[in-house]
């Protein structure tokens, strides 16, 4: 059985997902915009990096989320 036919597997992934997305995003925002002044460059690209790919994180999770509710609607 693979990682995508096993719904419980998809649900705490779509979970991990959501939750290392917020993380990734609350910590771009509080770096690249709160201590911006003591940051290097690359460390001050890296946290705006963060602040792209937290919500696309969060965006994957949430889609993932909702194939697999739609699935197991459709399962009955």
């Amino acid at each position: 059985m693979s990682l995508f036919e096993h719904p419980q597997r998809l649900m705490a992934l779509s979970g991990l997902l959501l939750i290392g997305g917020l993380a990734m995003l609350l910590v771009g925002v509080v770096l690249a915009y709160g201590l911006e002044a003591r940051l290097s460059i690359p460390a001050l690209l890296l946290a705006h990096l963060m602040t792209i790919l937290g919500p696309t994180l969060i965006k994957l999770g949430y889609v993932l989320r909702l194939h697999v509710l739609h699935r197991l609607a459709r399962q009955g």
